[in-house]
């Protein structure tokens, strides 16, 4: 049995993009991730729990954000990855932001705890 449900990891997902949307990301993921997590974008940037909270509080919100596709992948007694799909919008960029996540949780004194989120580029939304 998973440590997780795939409704609880979604709905953390659901929560962190709702702080991308309103600009507090910075808080939201400074609470949410272990002291030595990773984020790993996209663009290739690794970046710290630290670097994660100082950058994203005040940065230029998303105007909607779609996550489909999630799937749960356990990974032990305390441990589960969520992969999805997610599509972002925002009015500066000229096309949505559309990219696979993968996010590594682990329980930690009973509480979800985010300890590796990483981005890859979803080439199949792309247009030729």
């Amino acid at each position: 049995m998973s440590a997780f449900t795939l409704d609880e990891l979604l709905g953390l997902e659901h929560a962190g993009w709702t702080s991308l949307c309103d600009s507090t990301g910075g808080t939201f993921y400074g609470e949410l991730m272990t002291p030595d997590a990773l984020f790993v974008l996209v663009n290739g940037a690794v970046m710290t729990r630290d670097e994660i909270a100082a950058s994203l509080d005040g940065a230029p919100g998303w105007e909607s954000f779609e996550i489909t596709d999630a799937r749960l992948v356990d990974a032990g007694e305390d441990a589960a990855a969520l992969i999805y799909r997610a599509t972002s919008s925002r009015s500066d960029l000229a096309e949505p932001f559309t990219a696979i996540m993968s996010s590594v949780y682990r329980r930690v004194e009973g509480r979800p705890r985010l300890a590796l989120y990483q981005q890859t580029a979803d080439m199949s939304s792309r247009s030729t």
